[in-house]
């Protein structure tokens, strides 16, 4: 017999508002589900991972409120586990209204009492660090040659995140030179490639004129980019100084 459950990220980043967490909250304990609470999904895999295992072995299927699927993927991947049969629920993407319709109609929840569990990560440190998406990294080595604090690897040209709490908090910098957008925070309150969302593709120029006008076209479109990159690599520099200065800032205060 299928046994299901469902999954909120309670996100201690507050990627959503706390008055929509809340709402999604009580609109939960009125459904007839397994539930699980969570307080931070970042945290829990990277220091509950018997949790995150011992859902897989007891659910056939598991659904998961929670931010863009792509980065709830890949942040299980890297972190070697799996929930099979999940199907994640974007709450910073759909209304409350959408999200209670998706488990009503497309996962047959009924209406009723759940039985509630509260699972927490057990971290005192904010569980900020990139998730990096496999399939689409290149190995060039950016991120790892840019990142001033050893959260990366970069051993026989094999980019892995090896030391994710070392990052800094609120520090996307290194994912702002990735050239391939295979960087993810997860809990950068931007929305976009770098917070999860699946990258989109350049947009064709239609046959429309002559082949100098697509030539002009094609140009003026690889202008806008290189401004929009040069601008990326400028907030990038930024961020890590300012992660930086706040480093120098702590350690000193240490010593004082």
């Amino acid at each position: 017999m299928e046994k299901s459950c469902i999954l909120f990220c309670q996100c201690g980043a507050e990627v959503i508002s706390s008055d929509k967490s809340e709402q999604i909250r009580t609109m939960l304990e009125s459904l007839d589900a397994d539930l699980f609470q969570l307080d931070d999904f970042c945290g829990i895999v990277l220091n509950r991972k018997d949790f995150v295992r011992a859902i897989d072995q007891k659910y056939t299927r598991k659904v998961m409120i929670a931010c863009y699927p792509r980065a709830i993927k890949n942040m299980l991947a890297q972190n070697d586990l799996q929930l099979s049969v999940l199907e994640v629920i974007n709450f910073r993407e759909l209304s409350v209204s959408e999200i209670e319709s998706k488990l009503k109609i497309d996962f047959s929840f009924a209406e009723g009492e759940p039985t509630k569990s509260t699972v927490e990560s057990g971290l005192e440190v904010p569980a900020w660090y990139p998730v990096i998406d496999q399939p689409l990294c290149i190995d060039c080595g950016k991120c790892f040659k840019f990142c001033l604090f050893g959260v990366y690897s970069f051993a026989e040209k094999h980019l892995k995140v090896v030391n994710p709490l070392a990052c800094k908090n609120n520090c996307p910098a290194c994912g702002r030179n990735c050239p391939s957008s295979a960087i993810i925070f997860p809990r950068l309150k931007e929305t976009g490639v770098l917070a999860g969302a699946e990258p989109g593709t350049e947009p064709q120029v239609k046959m429309m004129g002559t082949d100098n006008l697509i030539s002009t076209l094609n140009q003026r479109s690889a202008l806008r980019r290189n401004i929009f990159r040069a601008g990326l690599i400028e907030q990038a520099e930024q961020e890590r100084n300012k992660a930086l200065e706040e480093l120098k800032n702590t350690s000193k205060g240490l010593l004082d």
